[in-house]
């Protein structure tokens, strides 16, 4: 081996600039010191890096270099583990046969779990069931850091005299049992936690190889030592025989002419580094650069020096005047070199710039690129941008497992464990790919679009046996829909009526498991390509997972183990199985560390993102941890700053940002504005990519930008409808697109499924409530009417299909709609006059294209003395305004008048109209109103202006030039929205303009 390496009685400790490569140059060095003593020295050494990720990519650099030498044995290349990122350590030898075995995470959770719920009785209330998997969460990762930083947490209680809040002293007393009840649990199980073994065995491991040193290679490469025992591992390899630490991009410039390093605060990119050499009592100028195989680029150490100058702790900020002074201006701009600052206008302009940026560097042969942000909805949007040039990036955080059809279906079957006749959940299942239910794919399409029609596009059953009452008594029945109803109830089996069913996560699991099998059931056997494909053998996994472990859960109901299901995919991800692209990677910032490319792209720099903000702690102040001995949530952001100051120092780098965020402006992250400020101290500025704009620009809108027009159809006067009721007239005004696709193209709305009892249905059942009580009392309303009219509004409610709990809330409300009504009816019925309800009236006129109708379907028509008529329309919402009644917005209660006025009422003849009234029905105090819809008018001048602007729109329509346009009127818009306006584009040129209309 070469002479440099041995150096009698001291540690080994070496740094390899940021500027480096570090995994090649360590490769490289590993070549170098073992090329005398051959292969096999190589193969003997023994190589520790933080992660399983680092330990593959020095697997890779090894590869590479595997020409330059006859015979290579790659080294043991183990990984040590990050405590704090949960990945496995490397466990040597026998000294494992010690430790308990470590409690498995989906175990340790749903125990975890178990605790939250039986001390939920200390923080008052009863956490619902995703709240108390994140408390549980909370719990878990307050465990971790007690175990990590090796802190008893015997000390409490000496908590109790700070100042402070009374929730925090809640969240004490629930920390205090939480203490007492884990390690007893741990105890019974004969486990340990994940964190607490694997510092127990960092610690076997560095006591074995103290009192027996390895006598082979030993490195270890890439540690921050953040962790207590990772630094007491590290100084235990320094002193071995043949024992080195390698650190990732000391900065060992800021201790240049001083005896002790400079301190530095917990978020400084050095502060992890500082603290290992300090527990060390190693100096930081005895730290030796690791030598590489190719020589220091000076370009690289100019960069690399303006990244830690700029970074600097903010007491050290005078030395940038110091460092300008002098030729230090032009080693800035030197510096500067190869990188370049591009702001966007919001996210979704980053992603795109990002993946110009990662599809700009394909064109030159050979090049590679990374993308590196912790926003992964960034990541995902740059994927998706990059797949329109047929381009798959290899993204290491995978995609959401939520997002995939398996699980997909998984939830939607736990939702149907709870509600099996919810018809929205019927329909997500009946419409998933992977269901059949024992059928053919077009069997089941044929009797699924069956059983949606006549069942499902309605107000939902109480069960599948209502909703099989549903299909079979429909107009249109169909056998094969009945027959599916059948189906899913051999599925999901009927319960007891008010039956709550709990069990333990592992039994609801199993059940799961059960009816995804039997929906996607086939007709040859088999259940297709359920569990095929990563996302189906994800999801086999996790539910597996749920089997053997979800027994330590608390008893769940149906709705508690959907809700929690949804939790834990919301947080899986997968790696889809397809061919991406070997020159290209999309990194998280955590799984870039250590990673190079030729081009490397640092997105996501704002504030609360990269760094992202100190994490909230539920259960500890900043003055109760300080009090533990816990650091301070802040040395999170110093770990990210050291991966930023990392990567920044490649020989191309481009930092983006977004100016805004969600909609709200967004803050340049702390690292780029002291880059931006320093640089401005040194008379220049951060170089720019102007061009990506105009090219982003060219991409997605090539050539002039020309917007598609607003609609404007103009069909045929033939086609155009010559009988119109007064509501549609209304739409007429409003939205004459409207009219276009329901009376010209027949484009009928379909009703929603499991359709809400809201304003309009609560309408048609006092429609129907009062039209019954006028018939059974046409002349004297007896004693005792409100009884009947109450129960003919509950009837009604209960044909329209509410539910229990809705009936109930409507019980106190009907009673106060009947007394109220019934009082009217009398005082408005003490004159003598007649009373007729959904009377049916038309009125024909002359018009240009020929005869035109409006009719009008009057909610009630009071008639006499004499020849006069009233007419009011119940509403249960808000009526409209006199003033949109006088400007002809709402002409229906105007233009029943004229109908009216015309005679065209059967069996009245002609009347004057006296009254047009609102009668707007709550239920609440007071439980109606009767409101005029007109303001100053006289109802009959009024009925008759409202007949003349009717034969001047029809006249207008009547045009053959004349358009129906969306959204004519546009007065109040939000408060009458369309059924149309999605194929009107209403979103799209109300945004962007309608220019080009005709």
């Amino acid at each position: 081996m070469t002479d440099w390496f041995h150096k009698a009685g001291r540690p080994r400790w070496f740094n390899i600039p940021a500027d480096r490569p570090f995994l090649d140059d360590l490769a490289a060095g590993l070549l170098d010191l073992t090329r005398e003593a051959g292969p096999e020295a190589l193969a003997d050494a023994v190589v520790l890096t933080p992660t399983r990720r680092a330990a593959r990519s020095l697997t890779e650099s090894f590869l590479r270099m595997a020409g330059e030498v006859p015979a290579l044995l790659p080294p043991r290349i183990r990984p040590l583990g990050d405590l704090e990122a949960g990945e496995a350590p490397f466990e040597p030898g026998d000294i494992v046969l010690d430790l308990p075995p470590a409690i498995t995470p989906v175990r340790r959770r749903f125990e975890l779990l178990r605790l939250v719920t039986e001390l939920s009785p200390a923080i008052g209330r009863s956490p619902g069931p995703a709240e108390a998997l994140g408390l549980a969460d909370a719990l878990g990762g307050f465990f971790d850091s007690l175990q990590i930083e090796e802190v008893a947490g015997d000390n409490l209680a000496d908590l109790v005299d700070l100042d402070m809040a009374a929730h925090w002293r809640v969240s004490l007393e629930f920390l205090q049992g939480a203490l007492l009840a884990w390690p007893k649990r741990l105890e019974t199980l004969g486990l340990v936690d994940v964190s607490a073994r694997r510092v127990r065995l960092l610690d076997a491991l560095a006591a074995k190889w103290d009192a027996e040193p390895p006598k082979d290679l030993l490195i270890a490469a890439g540690s921050t030592g953040s962790v207590k025992a990772t630094a007491r591992l590290l100084t235990v390899i320094a002193r071995a025989p043949l024992g080195a630490v390698v650190l990732p991009g000391l900065d060992t410039v800021m201790a240049e002419g001083a005896q002790q390093p400079r301190p530095v605060d917990d978020q400084h990119p050095q502060a992890a580094l500082r603290a290992l050499l300090t527990f060390a009592g190693v100096e930081v100028s005895s730290v030796e650069t690791w030598k590489g195989r190719s020589p220091a680029s000076s370009s690289g150490e100019v960069r690399r020096n303006l990244v830690n100058l700029a970074l600097r702790p903010a007491a050290q900020t005078s030395d940038w005047r110091l460092a300008i002074e002098g030729e230090g201006e032009k080693k800035i701009r030197e510096g500067l070199k190869g990188l370049t600052v591009v702001g966007t206008r919001d996210v979704e302009a980053c992603a795109l710039a990002a993946a110009l940026l990662l599809r700009e560097t394909l064109e030159t042969p050979g090049r590679t690129a990374a993308l590196v942000t912790p926003d992964q909805d960034l990541a995902r949007r740059v994927a998706a941008r990059l797949g329109r040039w047929g381009v798959i990036a290899d993204a290491s955080a995978g995609e959401p497992l939520a997002r995939f059809p398996c699980a997909v279906l998984a939830e939607t079957t736990a939702l149907a464990l709870v509600d099996p006749a919810r018809p929205a959940t019927i329909l997500g299942l009946l419409k998933h790919p992977h269901v059949r239910l024992g059928r053919t794919e077009a069997d089941l399409a044929i009797a699924r679009d069956a059983l949606e029609v006549t069942a499902l596009r309605r107000t939902r059953p109480e069960d599948l046996s209502g909703l099989k009452t549903f299909a079979m008594t429909a107009k249109a029945a169909d056998p094969a829909a009945i027959a599916l109803v059948d189906a899913l109830a051999a599925v999901f089996p009927p319960t007891a009526p008010g039956a709550v069913e709990t069990l333990d996560a592992s039994a609801w699991a199993r059940r799961l498991t059960l009816a995804m099998e039997a929906l996607c059931a086939r007709p040859e056997g088999g259940t297709g390509d359920l569990w095929s494909g990563p996302d189906g053998e994800a999801v086999a996994r996790l539910l597996s997972l749920l089997i053997a472990e979800g027994g330590a859960s608390p008893p769940l109901s149906a709705a508690a183990f959907a809700e929690l299901l949804g939790v834990i995919i919301a947080g899986e991800s997968v790696r889809a199985a397809r061919a991406t692209h070997p020159r290209l990677k999309i990194l998280g910032a955590m799984e870039a560390r250590m990673a190079r490319a030729d081009r490397l792209i640092l997105a996501g720099l704002e504030e609360g993102v990269w760094p992202q903000a100190a994490g909230v702690d539920p259960f500890l102040s900043r003055g109760m941890r300080s009090r533990l001995g816990l650091p301070p949530a802040e040395r999170r952001i110093a770990l990210s700053a050291h991966d930023f100051a990392q990567s920044a120092c490649a020989p191309e780098v481009f930092l983006l940002h977004a100016r805004r965020r969600r909609g709200a402006p967004a803050l340049e992250s702390r690292w780029l504005w002291r880059l931006r400020t320093l640089t401005r101290g040194a008379g220049a500025t951060l170089p720019g990519r102007p061009d990506l704009e105009a090219i982003a620009g060219a991409a997605d809108a090539p050539g002039d930008f020309a917007p598609a027009p607003r609609p404007a159809p103009r069909p045929p006067v033939a086609d155009r409808p010559r009988r119109m009721a007064v509501t549609r007239i209304e739409t007429l005004v409003r939205d004459p697109y409207a009219v276009w696709a329901r009376d010209i193209l027949r484009l009928y709305p379909l009703d929603r499924p499991d359709a809400p009892i809201d304003v309009r249905m609560r309408g048609t059942a006092i429609h129907a409530a009062l039209e019954a009580f006028v018939e059974t009392y046409p002349d004297v309303v007896p004693e005792g009417a409100e009884a009947v009219l109450d129960q003919l509004y509950m009837d009604a409610l209960r044909s329209a299909g509410m539910d229990a709990p809705g009936l109930a809330r409507e019980t106190a409300l009907s009673r106060e709609i009947a007394a109220w009504m019934v009082g009217e009816e009398r005082a408005r019925r003490a004159d003598g006059r007649k009373v007729h309800v959904e009377l049916q009236g038309a009125l024909t006129f002359a018009a240009p294209a020929g005869l035109f109708t409006v009719t009008a379907k009057a909610d009630r028509i009071e008639v006499g003395p004499g020849p006069i008529g009233r007419i009011l329309d119940y509403k249960t919402g808000a009526p409209p305004s006199p003033d949109m009644v006088r400007i002809g917005f709402s002409p229906q209660l105007t233009l029943s008048g004229a109908i009216l006025a015309s005679g065209g009422f059967p069996g009245l003849g002609p009347m004057r109209p006296e009254e047009l009234a609102y009668v707007r029905i709550t239920g609440r105090r007071p439980a109606g109103v009767i409101t005029s819809a007109l303001k100053d008018l006289d109802p009959a001048s009024a009925a008759s202006e409202a007949l003349e602007g009717l034969k001047a729109v029809i006249a207008r329509f009547d045009d053959p030039r004349q358009t129906y346009t969306s959204r004519t009127a546009p007065a109040k818009v939000k408060l009458y929205a369309s059924d149309y306006d999605h194929l009107a584009r209403v979103r799209e040129w109300s945004a962007v303009g309608s220019g080009g209309e005709t």
